[in-house]
């Protein structure tokens, strides 16, 4: 009885009809009540956020503002046109997740509209949080317009989505590896348990791609069979997701303080591992959690100096973009408006000329 519980028909999600046990996790879901792992995972969220507001208030506290006023104006324009620069090349490796996504789910879509669909649901949902509704949202509205369904769109939501998280793996676990010894005067942590922990990083990386290499995978979306991109396609993600991880994570290295005594790998495992905790928070932008973080783990400068670099990181990779993202949605939505009004009237022309 037992058995016939653990086991299950994978035929039943699309795949070949062979028997498969089902994971501890799947077993384990199956018995909570129903919604309980929605609650475990808010009340985890929340906890996480409470905690980072608790360190951030804290910190805070003791900041001194009109330090941070003399910090910001220390920042050189060098630093802010670098900043711009690697937030522009930021948001063009975004738009390679569409890009890679729609070559998968086997649809075209011309690039400037790729353009504005990726870089518009990603500075929107940066901002605003919640990236599977605003994200997918501004997607919809977008890809609507090439002839795409709803379920393409999440479709392609979940495939862009894999993609971030294996470009965070691949260069946290990358990072872990080579950046050891300056962890570990950071930490406290035997530099060995940094080295392994970022091989067993990549090696989760690996497995997963033998996984998808072996054969075909599918998953089940909303009752909904979604197939899994296969190897080639799962190393254009890693690559694309890390290009964009290195050059969002350059815009705040860019923007600190000389005083940060920190190599830009050991820097880069930091910055992946409060984006991760920014991510798990669910806050709009990892906002708060992600300042505690780097507060808490940067070295070598004062938390007014470091406060500033944050608050012109926040300027430059989210709001700005954010700004722009709105300001070329409502110039695309009035020229598409004003171009349908001109064919109107000229249709109106048209019909009343003898």
């Amino acid at each position: 009885m037992q058995q016939d519980e653990d086991l299950a028909i994978s035929s039943q999600s699309g795949l070949p009809a062979v028997i498969r046990r089902k994971t501890f996790l799947e077993t384990l879901h199956d018995r909570l009540p129903h919604g309980a792992t929605h609650i475990l995972g808010a009340l985890a969220s929340l906890a996480l956020f409470g905690i980072a507001a608790y360190i951030l208030a804290n910190v805070l506290s003791h900041v001194s503002f009109s330090d941070v006023v003399e910090a910001l104006k220390s920042t050189s324009g060098g630093q802010i046109l670098a900043a711009l620069f690697f937030t522009v090349l930021s948001y063009f490796a975004l738009t390679g997740y569409d890009v890679s996504a729609l070559r998968q789910i086997r649809h075209y879509s011309p690039y400037r509209v790729t353009a504005l669909a990726s870089f518009a649901s990603y500075a929107i949902s940066f901002n605003l949080g919640f990236p599977i509704v605003t994200g997918a949202a501004v997607r919809y509205w977008i890809y609507s317009r090439v002839g795409m369904s709803a379920l393409q769109v999440a479709n392609l939501t979940v495939i862009t989505g894999v993609t971030f998280w294996l470009g965070m793996t691949t260069v946290v676990g990358l990072s872990l590896v080579k950046a050891a010894g300056t962890l570990a005067a950071l930490d406290h942590l035997p530099a060995a348990l940094h080295v392994a922990l970022g091989i067993l990083t990549l090696a989760t990386v690996a497995g997963y791609g033998a996984w998808v290499a072996l054969e075909p995978r599918r998953i089940r979306l909303r009752g909904h069979v979604l197939q899994m991109p296969g190897v080639l396609a799962t190393v254009e993600q890693l690559f694309v997701g890390a290009a964009d991880l290195c050059a969002a994570s350059a815009v705040l290295y860019v923007l600190l303080p000389n005083s940060v005594q920190l190599d830009y790998t050991a820097f880069l495992a930091i910055y992946v591992f409060a984006c991760i905790l920014g991510v798990v928070s669910h806050a709009p932008g990892g906002i708060g959690v992600f300042e505690a973080t780097m507060l808490h783990a940067l070295p070598g400068a004062s938390q007014e100096s470091v406060l500033a670099s944050l608050l012109l990181f926040r300027l430059v990779y989210y709001f700005l973009p954010f700004v722009a993202a709105l300001a070329t949605l409502g110039a695309d939505e009035g020229a598409r408006r004003w171009s349908a009004l001109r064919e109107a009237v000229a249709r109106i022309v048209e019909e009343r000329t003898p």
